[in-house]
């Protein structure tokens, strides 16, 4: 393990220049304590490692230095088979360049690792887009991934879902980023940085000019931190409801994981009837009637008002189109799926 880390960090070095010893730790996933041994090792063993002091110091190679301690494992090797994902490179306009990628890399390695690589391929394949959902056309994508990649302005016309439905606007692309089968574009609209559909995108032109990207910005924290603030603010509005213990086990198939999971941490006993109360959060009344509707007559809404009124009125339509048998079930039925 200690050899393997050591020679991390010593690519690490190679490759980031000046790190501190606190980013050395972070990136190894050690503690500052291990870096320094660490460090000690490596000047001990005839690496020319040395330390800068002062607020911008850090740990630096001596200019020049490299190594040739690049050889792979087999675990390492089938990694980077398994990275290689086909279909989202293909729609940034990077599937040939990835297939000559691959093929560059499995050229260079042994034999065994090289087969390692193409068991992985067998065994393991990453299918993006959730069940029943066509992949969505992104015709600017690739555009978008030259204009982000060459760091260039980038004029959008934007559907959004309210009014004006069609917006147009000057972006500094970021990055994008694939989520559930989906395009993203993160970009910076004047001082903020903001998210838009790429599908969304109706025309797209790339401007000559150019901008300076955020020397600071991280896309994977940034697109962490607002998805988690996303689901935390959706559902803002909550429903009391009464439930079978069948329908509430059914949640989990039909409903929104953040749904189902406060739902059922949210539930209390059942009574004898198999019936209990519960909390279900909802994005709004609408959506909550459209959700709560898959339930069937395993649910009654207790609060709010509104809610009940639609659940009822929806009910009523039912039962005047679909008139009852004589072997119609109870409210205390079980949910089947």
């Amino acid at each position: 393990m200690r050899a393997s880390r050591l020679v991390s960090l010593l690519l690490l070095l190679q490759a980031r220049g000046r790190m501190t010893a606190q980013e050395l730790a972070e990136a190894l996933e050690v503690s500052v304590r291990t870096v320094y041994r660490d460090v000690e090792a490596l000047g001990a063993s005839g690496v020319p490692v040395y330390a800068d002091r002062g607020p911008a110091g850090g740990y630096r190679l001596l200019g020049g230095y490299r190594t040739r301690l690049t050889g792979m494992t087999s675990d390492e090797a089938a990694a980077l088979f398994l990275a290689g994902v086909p279909g989202p490179a293909a729609e940034l306009g990077l599937g040939a360049v990835l297939t000559a990628a691959e093929l560059k890399l499995r050229a260079a390695l042994p034999p065994d690792l090289a087969e390692q690589g193409d068991r992985i391929r067998q065994r393991f394949h990453l299918d993006a887009p959730g069940w029943f959902r066509d992949p969505e056309p992104t015709p600017h994508l690739t555009a978008l991934a030259e204009a982000i990649w060459e760091e260039r302005l980038v004029e959008v016309r934007y559907q959004r879902w309210k009014r004006p439905r069609e917006v147009s606007r000057v972006l500094a692309p970021l990055g994008v980023v694939l989520k559930a089968g989906r395009w993203y574009l993160v970009a910076r609209a004047g001082e903020q940085v903001r998210t838009y559909r790429v599908a969304a995108v109706l025309a797209l032109t790339v401007r000559d000019e150019r901008f300076d990207r955020p020397a600071e910005f991280d896309l994977v924290a940034f697109w962490r931190e607002w998805t988690d603030r996303y689901e935390r603010g959706v559902y803002r509005d909550e429903a009391r409801v009464r439930v079978t213990a069948a329908a509430l086990e059914f949640m989990a198939y039909v409903f929104p994981p953040a749904m189902s999971r406060a739902a059922r941490a949210a539930a209390e006993a059942p009574d004898a009837h198999g019936w209990l109360h519960t909390t279900v959060p909802i994005e709004s009344v609408r959506h909550g009637h459209t959700e709560l509707l898959k339930l069937g007559a395993q649910v009654e809404v207790l609060a709010p008002a509104e809610l009940r009124e639609l659940m009822a009125a929806s009910a009523h339509a039912m039962a005047a189109i679909y008139p009852a048998p004589a072997d119609a079930p109870t409210g205390d039925s079980t949910v089947t799926r």
